[in-house]
């Protein structure tokens, strides 16, 4: 069987970086795009950040269609599930989030076991942790799961802990347990690749453009780009993954302070570092429905384990100031703020 890595999403940030890692790695990635006229775009990149795109190729796959699954699996050794929704604004229906992150999990997962792929490493987020918790006193492990029935669970969370859920029961029913890893990142930071400044991005992108002049007391798990794709790499050979989970997190921080790190990376630019009063948000929430499906998080520091992931890699993981930096650099030199 040859070394070809299936990575689904890989026009993504994530799921560039892991495809551009891989390639650097000697792998042959086959990547999967919704549209193939996207993959010229992606190979582009790709080369440009050094990458052997000889090594590389693509199929066009859908979430929410069966169509090209088991074609894409022919051939493959490792299954690198990165795809899933992710919207910036909260949607009027949650299906629209949960549909395509369930179905598409399905999707890969089944065309992986019925292909007999080696190992399968699935994408989640620390968002199928650590909602709906009654108390948050407490350290949460990988051995938690949020409730995605509680009312201060919302549709994102709620997406992310049932695909993750059916791919431990796809697997467990399939009899092989051990054939899945599982990564949980936090938010998701660090040099782009390309002028899509994904998802966590945007957040610093806000801190830079100098329209906040302060920010809501709101606490955010951050990670590097860089540790969540030496996770997914070692996920797909180190028997120490088989079977497990992964909290990729760094530390939590509130938005004060990631403001506090970049006001003297970027002097020139009005970086807000004072935090707003609840009460102001609770007010703004009023007539803003993200604001308010997010009310929860408002002076709620979740706090997470985040021992394992190191102990995994032999190392310790990047520095959130590091992160936020080499993000908003890229912001710069991008044009995107």
């Amino acid at each position: 069987m040859s070394d070809r890595v299936l990575v689904t999403g890989i026009s993504g940030f994530l799921g560039g970086h892991l495809a551009l890692a891989l390639l650097k790695s000697g792998y042959t990635v086959r990547g999967s795009v919704r549209n193939l006229e996207w993959a010229a775009a992606v190979r582009e990149t790709l080369a440009a950040a050094g990458g052997d795109v000889t090594q590389l190729e693509f199929v066009a796959l859908d979430l929410l269609s069966d169509s090209g699954w088991d074609e894409a699996m022919s051939g493959v050794r490792y299954l690198q599930h990165t795809a899933s929704p992710f919207v910036l604004e909260t949607p009027k229906d949650p299906q629209e989030l949960i549909r395509p992150a369930v179905e598409g999990t399905r999707r890969a997962l089944g065309a992986a076991l019925r292909a007999n792929v080696e190992h399968i490493v699935l994408t989640s987020s620390i968002a199928a942790i650590q909602y709906g918790h009654k108390s948050y006193e407490r350290l949460l492990t990988e051995a938690d799961w949020t409730r995605q029935d509680a009312p201060s669970t919302g549709a994102y969370p709620a997406s992310k802990t049932l695909a993750e859920r059916m791919a431990w029961q796809m697997v467990e029913s399939a009899g092989r347990r051990n054939t899945l890893s599982v990564i949980n990142p936090a938010g998701i930071f660090g040099p782009l690749l390309d002028s899509d400044p994904g998802t966590s991005s945007l957040l610093v992108r806000r801190l830079l453009d100098g329209r906040l002049p302060a920010v809501p007391r709101l606490y955010m798990a951050c990670v590097d780009v860089r540790d969540v794709v030496a996770l997914h790499v070692a996920a797909m050979t180190d028997p120490a993954f088989f079977g497990q989970r992964c909290i990729a997190a760094e530390g939590v921080y509130a938005m004060s302070e990631v403001g506090a790190v970049l006001r003297p990376a970027f002097p020139n630019r009005r970086v807000p570092t004072a935090t707003l009063p609840n009460w102001i948000v609770r007010l703004a929430a009023l007539f803003d429905r993200d604001i308010r499906d997010n009310m929860h998080e408002i002076g709620t520091p979740k706090r997470l384990d985040t021992t394992r992931a190191p102990r995994l890699l032999g190392r310790p993981l990047i520095g959130t100031p590091e992160a936020v930096i080499a993000t908003g650099r890229s912001l710069v030199e991008h044009g995107l703020v």
